[in-house]
């Protein structure tokens, strides 16, 4: 057996007591997924990669690339702030995608005319791992900077549904539509009336995790969509099956047919739970952590637009409810395949138990005609073994007549023939029974009547 590894302990004049073996991990975890403070203006470039779980390797080997094009060595772990020159990179991954955020403060001379996109290598952009699930251009204005007008905001955002809403109590506004222009990035306008270093780092770190989750969340409705075909063909061949079980009423030699195709059909929908029920459950997680953002985030409305929570709502909250109908459809289709299965097993085992009934009847019942039978022959053996020992006493009373004159050999054997019936009867009754107890047992061990079985 191994022995077990030394506590850790504190060197020096510390606290002489060991450490958990995650108390540091935990410690870090508290403060990780936090953006460094920068003051407005500033822009700001947000590239949000899902890579899925197992590419936490290749995700941090970008990163690291990209640091040393900047000669800088980022520090361990899941997030890292360091700076590339004029730009600050925060770095952060999360269960299925990673994140890559880019703050350049300074003046905004143009709304979206400029992207940080080109203070970046464009052969690093392009051996990023993954997918882009999301990316976003944000410029930040200072409160010495008026609030766009209607017209400039025509310019910059093209779609009829233009979310803006006052936040922090009314110290920020924000601009968004959250669509894909032609540079292949999403835009986010906010101008910053009185937030300073923290709250407006906060701000924006809200706003990104809200779309990003929300997207995240939205992963699961195409995969509904995609398989509801799928469930619904279930459901019919469940439907086909039960009306069959519900036909065939007092059971057949179908019944064993029914029970495979249930059984057929109960590993098929058990295989699309375990294709599906992870990204549903992720669904539910982040669209929790959708739900949490907006609360934080807040919003007082402003006249003509949408407020954040209108727009993530209309759409989350349906794509979020379909999901959910398709898991509880799923679980009522494999709850009532795993009942019809029971029904119809139910019945085949009934069916059987009867059958082994009858057959236990019929093997009584050929039992007592051979114990009949036996005794009918045991009957007719001693009549017949009686008649002969009577007609062998038959000629020892002639015999003895020939000694004895007076004796009549007539009325000797008459009187002989009850005594040689029971004398018969007496010794094939024996016999027979020390047959049965010299028969073996069923287990295989000697009769308790064997001499040379143990007391």
């Amino acid at each position: 057996m191994s022995q077990p590894s030394a506590p850790l302990t504190v060197e020096g004049p510390g606290l002489p007591l060991p450490d958990h073996p995650l108390r540091r991990a935990l410690t870090e975890e508290l403060h990780l997924r936090h953006f460094p403070l920068f003051d407005a203006p500033a822009r700001l470039l947000q590239i949000v990669m899902h890579s899925g779980e197992e590419s936490l390797g290749a995700d941090r080997a970008a990163a690291d690339r990209l640091c040393a094009d900047f000669g800088t060595t980022p520090p361990p772990g899941k997030h890292f702030v360091v700076a590339l020159g004029r730009l600050q990179f925060v770095w952060e991954r999360h269960t299925e995608f990673t994140s890559y955020t880019f703050i350049k403060p300074g003046p905004v001379d143009t709304l979206f005319n400029e992207s940080l996109v080109d203070d970046l290598p464009r052969d690093w952009l392009a051996s990023i791992p993954g997918q882009v699930l999301r990316a976003t251009h944000i410029v930040v204005l200072d409160g010495q900077s008026p609030e766009p007008s209607a017209e400039s905001l025509s310019t910059i955002f093209s779609g009829p549904d233009l979310v803006s809403c006052r936040v922090a109590s009314g110290a920020a506004r924000l601009w968004s539509e959250f669509r894909v222009h032609e540079d292949g990035l999403g835009r986010l306008l906010i101008h910053n009336g009185a937030l300073r270093g923290g709250d407006l780092s906060r701000l924006v770190q809200h706003v990104q995790e809200l779309g990003n989750y929300r997207n995240m969340a939205l992963l699961g409705l195409p995969e509904a969509q995609r398989l509801a075909p799928e469930l619904s063909a279930l459901d019919r061949r469940l439907g086909v099956l039960t009306d069959a079980i519900a036909a065939n009423r007092r059971g057949s030699d179908d019944d064993d047919r029914l029970l495979g195709d249930l059984s057929t059909l109960s590993a098929e929908i058990a295989h699309l739970k375990t294709r599906i029920s992870y990204r549903m459950s992720a669904t539910e997680a982040y669209a929790e952590l959708t739900q949490d953002r907006l609360r934080s985030i807040g919003g007082e409305r402003v006249d003509g637009y949408p407020t954040l929570a209108d727009f993530t709502e209309r759409r989350l909250v349906p794509g979020v409810r379909t999901c959910r109908s398709f898991m509880r459809r799923l679980d009522d289709l494999s709850n009532r395949t795993a009942w019809a299965s029971s029904l119809l097993r139910t019945r085949v085992e009934t069916t059987l138990e009867r059958q082994s009934r009858d057959l236990l009847d019929s093997m009584n019942q050929r039992t007592d005609m051979q114990l009949r039978l036996q005794q009918t022959v045991e009957g007719l053996s001693v009549v017949a073994i009686s008649y002969y020992a009577t007609a062998l006493f038959s000629y020892i009373a002639h015999a003895l007549n020939d000694v004895f004159p007076r004796l009549n050999p007539t009325i000797l054997t008459a009187t002989a023939v009850p005594v040689i019936i029971l004398i018969v009867a007496v010794s094939l009754d024996r016999m027979t029974r020390h047959l049965h107890q010299s028969k073996p047992q069923p287990g295989g061990g000697a009769s308790p009547h064997d001499p040379a079985s143990p007391p």
